[in-house]
């Protein structure tokens, strides 16, 4: 029998620092930017991977999910870099070396300059850029692969689309990452500035940015492209892809609404993931609607840092819905809590933890649970306040703190497993 993958999870961007060639490097470092901080040497991980990875393996830690930064392997359309290749390979090989999965992502939001000068993704011609660079990664580290997530929460341009829609109605705004929507009065400035530092683009479109119905189709193919030429490159390979999904539950009037919103975050995707070895399933909290869409938190219930309900619950309640309409073994890629108080995430672990239980006991196939984040890390445009980690970083000195979640989250599935035994 498999075993069950329990770790945490990263993303380049995020965490390794000094992403120079990506498109949000470039945004960061506009005079008007909307990112509040800079990401910088961010928790150097880059550098720091090799006692990341022990520190994982101390704590009970069996599986890690890390992206490949893009446009550190290709930082010029068709130039690839070796020596962030081989570094990959190092951090792949120091994961088996300490009985750690790597579940490896392809692509985590952030993306080449040079293919954000090209209309990013809304050009078409990204589909056969981005499944050559899978293809080189592949040629290159796949001997040594064995989970691989070619894009992360692939709805996520869509669901930007959405919150946009719902600010213009004055609603509740419900989104999984960091994005800040306390635009700087110079934002409009920032943005003619971006676009002549991109060389004249009318719109940076990134993973981030709103996107049309053509462009989340790119996504889809994208990702088809890149599965299908992995597959034929190294046949071993599990390959799938990441959603951002909310646990959708309809108030009074609100089923249809709830039906429609679950089509655009899930239901539409289904005909281009049917051939995926695994589903990646991301979520952190529910959203209530109305026959108007979207609400706000209610009055007096708990919230996180990033605004949205302490709702850990959801967890088990998605990973029962997607498994009603999707016939996959399901990776849980991402779940976790934004918070100052340790004892809440733990609090949130417990709950998520013995939800993803219930559902392997009823014969749902969870195969796996990676907490985000194993540090806590560059939250994009929010920057550094959000403390999603199990890990603190001093970052004058780089210094790793873990938390007490951290070394916590093995035992709580222990004990999750023990008490179902003892029933």
């Amino acid at each position: 029998m498999q075993e069950f993958l329990l770790g945490a999870a990263t993303s380049a961007y995020q965490v390794e620092g000094n992403n120079v060639y990506s498109d949000f490097w470039l945004m960061e470092q506009a005079e008007h930017t909307s990112f509040k901080e800079r990401s910088g040497d961010a928790v150097d991980h880059y550098n720091h991977y090799e006692e990341d990875i022990r520190l994982m393996k101390k704590a009970g830690m069996n599986a890690y999910r890390f992206s490949i930064e893009w446009a550190r392997i290709e930082p010029e359309k068709g130039r690839y870099n070796d020596g962030a290749i081989a570094h990959y390979r190092k951090v792949l090989e120091c994961c088996h070396e300490n009985g750690i999965t790597p579940v490896v992502t392809m692509h985590h939001f952030s993306s080449p300059v040079w293919l954000i000068r090209e209309n990013g993704w809304e050009n078409e011609k990204v589909v056969g850029y981005f499944r050559d660079y899978c293809v080189y990664v592949t040629a290159q580290l796949g001997d040594i692969m064995e989970y691989v997530c070619t894009i992360n929460e692939a709805n996520m341009r869509l669901q930007v689309t959405s919150v946009m829609r719902t600010m213009l109605k004055n609603m509740g705004v419900n989104l999984q990452v960091g994005m800040n929507f306390e635009l700087p009065e110079e934002y409009a400035v920032g943005e003619r500035e971006i676009s002549e530092i991109l060389g004249g683009v009318k719109k940076a479109n990134t993973f981030m940015a709103p996107c049309t119905p053509e462009g989340d189709l790119l996504i889809m193919e994208a990702h088809e492209a890149a599965r299908d030429a992995m597959k034929a490159k190294c046949p071993h390979l599990k390959i799938g892809l990441t959603l951002s999904l909310h646990d959708i539950q309809p108030v009074t009037g609100g089923e249809q609404s709830a039906k429609e919103i679950w089509n655009e975050e899930f239901t539409h995707y289904l005909p281009y993931i049917q051939k995926d070895d695994f589903f990646g399933l991301q979520n952190y909290t529910r959203m209530l609607v109305n026959a108007e869409g979207e609400l706000p938190v209610p009055d007096g219930k708990q919230c996180t840092q990033m605004g949205y309900e302490f709702y850990p619950e959801a967890l088990e309640h998605v990973i029962r819905t997607v498994s009603k309409e999707l016939e996959l073994p399901i990776i849980v890629t991402e779940n976790g809590v934004a918070t100052l108080d340790d004892q809440e995430r733990i609090e949130y672990l417990q709950t998520a933890l013995y939800g993803v239980k219930r559902c392997i006991d009823d014969n749902v196939p969870v195969i796996g649970y990676l907490h985000w984040s194993l540090f806590d890390n560059f939250e994009w445009q929010l920057g550094y306040s959000k403390k999603f980690g199990l890990i603190e970083v001093d970052r004058s000195m780089q210094e790793r703190k873990p938390k007490e979640s951290f070394y916590k989250m093995a035992a709580i599935w222990k004990t999750a497993h023990t008490r179902r035994d003892e029933r």
